[in-house]
Protein backbone atom coordinates (compact mmCIF):
# COMPACT_ATOMS: atom_id res chain seq x y z
CA UNK A 1 0.00 0.00 0.00
CA UNK A 2 1.21 3.71 -0.74
CA UNK A 3 2.50 6.46 1.59
CA UNK A 4 -0.90 8.55 2.59
CA UNK A 5 1.39 11.46 1.97
CA UNK A 6 2.04 12.44 -1.82
CA UNK A 7 5.91 13.50 -1.05
CA UNK A 8 8.33 12.61 2.04
CA UNK A 9 5.63 10.75 5.06
CA UNK A 10 6.43 12.45 8.03
CA UNK A 11 6.06 9.25 9.74
CA UNK A 12 9.08 8.11 8.87
CA UNK A 13 11.22 10.68 10.52
CA UNK A 14 11.81 9.13 13.59
CA UNK A 15 13.19 5.76 15.17
CA UNK A 16 12.66 4.20 10.87
CA UNK A 17 14.58 6.65 9.63
CA UNK A 18 18.19 5.06 9.75
CA UNK A 19 16.99 2.30 7.63
CA UNK A 20 15.05 4.58 5.18
CA UNK A 21 18.03 7.02 4.99
CA UNK A 22 20.04 3.71 4.40
CA UNK A 23 17.66 2.48 1.29
CA UNK A 24 16.92 5.75 -0.29
CA UNK A 25 20.71 6.33 -1.09
CA UNK A 26 20.71 3.10 -2.22
CA UNK A 27 17.36 3.37 -4.68
CA UNK A 28 19.36 6.59 -5.35
CA UNK A 29 22.03 4.97 -6.90
CA UNK A 30 20.08 2.28 -8.52
CA UNK A 31 18.15 4.93 -10.27
CA UNK A 32 21.22 6.85 -11.54
CA UNK A 33 23.58 4.05 -12.36
CA UNK A 34 21.77 3.48 -16.06
CA UNK A 35 21.80 7.02 -17.00
CA UNK A 36 25.54 7.52 -16.09
CA UNK A 37 27.05 4.61 -17.35
CA UNK A 38 29.56 4.43 -19.52
CA UNK A 39 31.73 7.66 -17.94
CA UNK A 40 30.82 7.59 -14.69
CA UNK A 41 30.49 5.29 -11.68
CA UNK A 42 28.05 5.91 -8.23
CA UNK A 43 29.42 4.79 -5.42
CA UNK A 44 27.96 4.58 -1.63
CA UNK A 45 30.31 5.88 0.80
CA UNK A 46 30.03 5.42 4.70
CA UNK A 47 31.61 7.26 7.95
CA UNK A 48 31.10 6.82 11.21
CA UNK A 49 30.10 10.02 13.46
CA UNK A 50 30.82 9.66 17.37
CA UNK A 51 27.85 11.85 18.78
CA UNK A 52 27.53 12.27 22.64
CA UNK A 53 23.62 12.69 23.60
CA UNK A 54 22.55 15.88 24.69
CA UNK A 55 19.03 16.58 26.53
CA UNK A 56 19.46 20.06 25.86
CA UNK A 57 19.44 19.75 22.01
CA UNK A 58 16.37 17.34 22.57
CA UNK A 59 18.11 13.91 21.88
CA UNK A 60 17.65 11.14 24.11
CA UNK A 61 19.19 7.67 24.43
CA UNK A 62 16.91 5.01 24.82
CA UNK A 63 17.46 1.37 26.29
CA UNK A 64 19.28 -0.05 23.14
CA UNK A 65 21.56 2.84 23.06
CA UNK A 66 20.09 4.10 20.03
CA UNK A 67 20.02 7.82 19.55
CA UNK A 68 16.67 9.64 17.71
CA UNK A 69 16.16 13.37 17.77
CA UNK A 70 13.32 15.97 19.52
CA UNK A 71 12.34 12.84 21.88
CA UNK A 72 12.10 13.72 25.33
CA UNK A 73 14.58 12.15 27.80
CA UNK A 74 13.05 9.89 30.21
CA UNK A 75 15.16 7.37 32.88
CA UNK A 76 13.61 5.54 35.92
CA UNK A 77 15.05 6.24 39.18
CA UNK A 78 14.63 3.49 42.31
CA UNK A 79 14.26 5.34 45.88
CA UNK A 80 17.34 5.60 48.01
CA UNK A 81 16.76 2.71 50.46
CA UNK A 82 19.28 0.78 53.54
CA UNK A 83 21.53 -1.59 52.36
CA UNK A 84 22.18 -4.81 54.76
CA UNK A 85 24.79 -2.83 56.33
CA UNK A 86 22.58 -0.39 57.61
CA UNK A 87 24.59 2.75 54.91
CA UNK A 88 22.52 4.18 52.15
CA UNK A 89 22.63 2.37 48.50
CA UNK A 90 23.59 4.31 45.66
CA UNK A 91 21.46 5.52 43.17
CA UNK A 92 22.27 4.57 39.89
CA UNK A 93 21.12 6.30 36.35
CA UNK A 94 22.70 5.46 33.22
CA UNK A 95 25.03 7.55 31.90
CA UNK A 96 25.47 9.87 28.66
CA UNK A 97 27.78 7.64 26.71
CA UNK A 98 29.24 8.24 23.03
CA UNK A 99 27.81 6.89 20.04
CA UNK A 100 29.20 6.26 16.84
CA UNK A 101 26.39 6.69 14.07
CA UNK A 102 27.17 5.71 9.75
CA UNK A 103 26.58 7.96 7.70
CA UNK A 104 26.04 6.84 4.28
CA UNK A 105 26.05 8.98 1.13
CA UNK A 106 26.50 8.74 -2.29
CA UNK A 107 29.55 9.93 -4.60
CA UNK A 108 29.38 10.07 -8.87
CA UNK A 109 32.88 9.60 -9.99
CA UNK A 110 34.07 9.55 -13.62
CA UNK A 111 35.45 6.34 -14.68
CA UNK A 112 38.80 7.63 -16.49
CA UNK A 113 40.21 9.57 -13.24
CA UNK A 114 38.14 8.63 -10.54
CA UNK A 115 38.00 12.41 -9.78
CA UNK A 116 34.35 13.09 -7.45
CA UNK A 117 32.41 14.86 -10.04
CA UNK A 118 28.77 15.21 -7.56
CA UNK A 119 28.48 14.59 -3.77
CA UNK A 120 24.92 13.46 -2.74
CA UNK A 121 24.04 14.03 1.23
CA UNK A 122 20.72 12.64 2.61
CA UNK A 123 21.21 14.56 5.40
CA UNK A 124 20.50 12.45 9.05
CA UNK A 125 19.53 13.46 12.13
CA UNK A 126 23.44 13.47 13.56
CA UNK A 127 24.17 15.92 10.06
CA UNK A 128 21.84 18.73 12.12
CA UNK A 129 22.35 18.60 15.52
CA UNK A 130 25.14 18.87 18.07
CA UNK A 131 28.77 17.89 17.29
CA UNK A 132 27.42 15.90 14.44
CA UNK A 133 25.64 19.41 12.99
CA UNK A 134 29.36 20.50 13.39
CA UNK A 135 31.41 17.62 11.65
CA UNK A 136 28.86 18.02 8.74
CA UNK A 137 29.51 21.32 8.19
CA UNK A 138 33.69 20.56 8.19
CA UNK A 139 32.59 17.68 5.64
CA UNK A 140 29.97 20.46 3.31
CA UNK A 141 32.83 22.90 3.47
CA UNK A 142 35.37 20.91 1.67
CA UNK A 143 32.94 19.87 -1.05
CA UNK A 144 32.14 23.49 -1.39
CA UNK A 145 35.78 24.48 -1.90
CA UNK A 146 36.21 22.04 -4.35
CA UNK A 147 34.86 21.53 -8.12
CA UNK A 148 32.60 19.25 -7.48
CA UNK A 149 29.18 19.58 -7.36
CA UNK A 150 26.63 19.54 -3.88
CA UNK A 151 23.29 17.64 -3.91
CA UNK A 152 21.73 18.17 -0.18
CA UNK A 153 18.25 16.55 0.23
CA UNK A 154 16.91 17.26 3.78
CA UNK A 155 13.73 15.32 4.56
CA UNK A 156 13.83 16.12 7.98
CA UNK A 157 11.75 18.85 10.00
CA UNK A 158 13.64 18.77 13.45
CA UNK A 159 17.37 19.93 13.55
CA UNK A 160 19.15 23.07 11.63
CA UNK A 161 19.25 23.45 7.88
CA UNK A 162 22.57 23.68 5.88
CA UNK A 163 23.90 27.35 6.08
CA UNK A 164 22.47 29.56 3.63
CA UNK A 165 22.91 33.55 3.55
CA UNK A 166 19.47 35.01 4.04
CA UNK A 167 16.79 33.20 5.57
CA UNK A 168 15.02 30.21 4.51
CA UNK A 169 11.48 29.54 3.89
CA UNK A 170 9.30 27.72 6.60
CA UNK A 171 9.05 24.69 4.65
CA UNK A 172 9.31 21.03 6.41
CA UNK A 173 11.44 19.44 3.82
CA UNK A 174 14.20 20.76 1.57
CA UNK A 175 16.66 19.47 -1.53
CA UNK A 176 19.60 22.00 -2.89
CA UNK A 177 22.43 21.81 -5.60
CA UNK A 178 25.35 23.69 -5.14
CA UNK A 179 26.56 23.58 -9.18
CA UNK A 180 30.45 24.05 -8.85
CA UNK A 181 30.37 26.57 -11.58
CA UNK A 182 26.95 28.67 -10.30
CA UNK A 183 28.88 29.23 -6.72
CA UNK A 184 27.65 30.70 -4.54
CA UNK A 185 24.38 31.08 -5.46
CA UNK A 186 22.31 27.52 -4.58
CA UNK A 187 19.20 26.14 -6.43
CA UNK A 188 16.51 25.05 -3.76
CA UNK A 189 13.69 23.40 -3.64
CA UNK A 190 11.24 24.27 -0.43
CA UNK A 191 9.00 21.41 -0.55
CA UNK A 192 5.40 21.51 1.86
CA UNK A 193 3.70 18.59 3.36
CA UNK A 194 1.38 18.21 0.33
CA UNK A 195 3.80 18.68 -2.20
CA UNK A 196 5.24 15.76 -4.11
CA UNK A 197 9.31 15.41 -3.88
CA UNK A 198 11.14 17.25 -7.50
CA UNK A 199 12.83 15.89 -9.80
CA UNK A 200 15.98 17.68 -9.85
CA UNK A 201 18.99 17.48 -12.39
CA UNK A 202 22.48 16.30 -11.28
CA UNK A 203 25.13 18.10 -12.89
CA UNK A 204 28.03 16.16 -14.01
CA UNK A 205 31.36 17.43 -15.66
CA UNK A 206 30.10 19.57 -18.56
CA UNK A 207 28.08 22.58 -17.79
CA UNK A 208 24.96 21.69 -19.83
CA UNK A 209 25.67 17.79 -18.88
CA UNK A 210 23.26 16.80 -16.13
CA UNK A 211 20.99 13.45 -15.85
CA UNK A 212 17.74 13.74 -13.64
CA UNK A 213 16.69 12.55 -10.35
CA UNK A 214 13.58 11.57 -9.57
CA UNK A 215 13.33 11.82 -5.93
CA UNK A 216 9.60 10.70 -5.38
CA UNK A 217 9.93 7.71 -7.64
CA UNK A 218 12.93 6.83 -5.44
CA UNK A 219 11.12 7.59 -2.23
CA UNK A 220 7.96 5.76 -3.77
CA UNK A 221 10.19 2.24 -4.58
CA UNK A 222 11.66 2.32 -0.69
CA UNK A 223 8.23 2.65 0.88
CA UNK A 224 6.57 -0.22 -1.25
CA UNK A 225 9.78 -2.66 -1.20
CA UNK A 226 10.13 -2.13 2.14
CA UNK A 227 7.11 -2.33 3.51
CA UNK A 228 6.75 0.33 5.57
CA UNK A 229 3.37 0.95 5.45
CA UNK A 230 3.22 -2.34 7.65
CA UNK A 231 5.84 -0.44 10.24
CA UNK A 232 3.27 2.74 11.00
CA UNK A 233 0.41 3.32 13.32
CA UNK A 234 -1.05 6.26 11.22
CA UNK A 235 -3.84 6.17 13.88
CA UNK A 236 -1.31 8.04 16.23
CA UNK A 237 0.50 11.00 15.76
CA UNK A 238 4.00 10.56 14.15
CA UNK A 239 7.35 10.49 16.34
CA UNK A 240 8.34 13.90 15.58
CA UNK A 241 5.59 16.24 16.51
CA UNK A 242 4.18 18.64 13.44
CA UNK A 243 3.47 21.90 13.42
CA UNK A 244 -0.06 22.87 14.40
CA UNK A 245 -0.79 23.84 10.66
CA UNK A 246 1.18 20.24 9.34
CA UNK A 247 -0.74 18.70 11.56
CA UNK A 248 -4.36 19.34 10.15
CA UNK A 249 -2.72 18.54 6.70
CA UNK A 250 -1.75 15.27 8.00
CA UNK A 251 -5.47 14.26 9.37
CA UNK A 252 -6.86 15.13 6.05
CA UNK A 253 -4.61 13.32 4.35
CA UNK A 254 -5.09 10.49 6.39
CA UNK A 255 -8.86 10.65 6.62
CA UNK A 256 -9.57 8.90 3.71
CA UNK A 257 -7.05 5.73 4.66
CA UNK A 258 -8.52 4.93 8.24
CA UNK A 259 -11.85 4.84 6.39
CA UNK A 260 -15.05 5.70 8.23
Amino acid sequence: MPSPFPGMDPYLEGSLWQSVHHQLIAEIARQLVPLLRPRYMALSQERFVTVMSDPDEGVSILATGSIYPDVAVSHTGHPTKLDGAGSLAPLEMATLLPEQIPQVSLEIRDCANRELVTAIELLSPTNKTGDGFEEYLEKRGKYLLSRAHLIEIDLLRSGRRPPMVGTLPSMPYFAFISRAWKRPMTEIWPIGLKESLPTISVPLLGRDESVPLDLQAAFNNVYDQCGLDLAIDYSRPPEIPLTEGDAAKAANLLEGRRGP
